[in-house]
């Protein structure tokens, strides 16, 4: 049986991880968050270990019996755009909320249209003070109202996992960077 808890500990490099104040590795690896219903959002440049953490978090969640799932936003809203389209939309919105701990990756790598907007948006309004949300992204809040093609509609996400959340930032060159094959010299 796979260990996610060493996947977070064997050979992960914490030194580009900054925590906020409250926070550290034992209690990210405890997953305290998921019990008292925080979101953490994993903000920082790429190829610094926002998914690696994120999905090992998802895994660890798994393996202690908590419900768990882990979409990249842009997979997420295909998903919810195929259930609209099949008339399965609150179906699908309530699997996607029968779980404790739902990690969104790569929010910010590629911009929305209104209507995935929308999707996602109501996604984060239905997991408020109810599941623990993970969402990984290279870009500041200020920058979401580009994701979401609205200000507003940002600001009304962002309001809701910060209430209730923690940033962890991460800093410093790609880990794929560093072992790139293609390197000069």
């Amino acid at each position: 049986m796979v260990n996610f808890r060493l996947a977070l500990t064997d050979g992960y490099d914490w030194s580009a991880v900054s925590w906020p104040e409250g926070m550290g590795r034992e209690s990210l690896l405890a997953l305290d968050f998921v019990e008292r219903r925080e979101d953490l959002v994993l903000m920082g440049d790429v190829g610094t270990g926002k998914t690696h953490m994120a999905s090992a978090l998802c895994a660890l969640a798994c393996e202690r019996r908590l419900e768990a799932r882990f979409f990249t936003a842009s997979s997420l809203v295909m998903r919810l755009r195929r259930a609209r389209d099949d008339g399965r939309l609150d179906r699908e919105a309530a699997l996607i909320g029968k779980a404790r701990l739902l990690v969104i990756d790569e929010l910010g790598f590629l911009p929305l249209d209104s209507d995935g907007a929308r999707l996602l948006f109501q996604v984060f309004a239905d997991a408020y003070e109810r599941q623990s949300v993970v969402i990984t992204t290279n870009l500041e809040f200020s920058r979401w109202g580009s994701v979401f093609g609205d200000d507003q509609m940002a600001a009304a996400v962002i309001d809701r996992i910060v209430h209730h959340g923690r940033l962890v930032q991460f800093r410093g060159e790609s880990y794929r960077v560093r072992h790139a094959l293609m390197q000069e010299g």
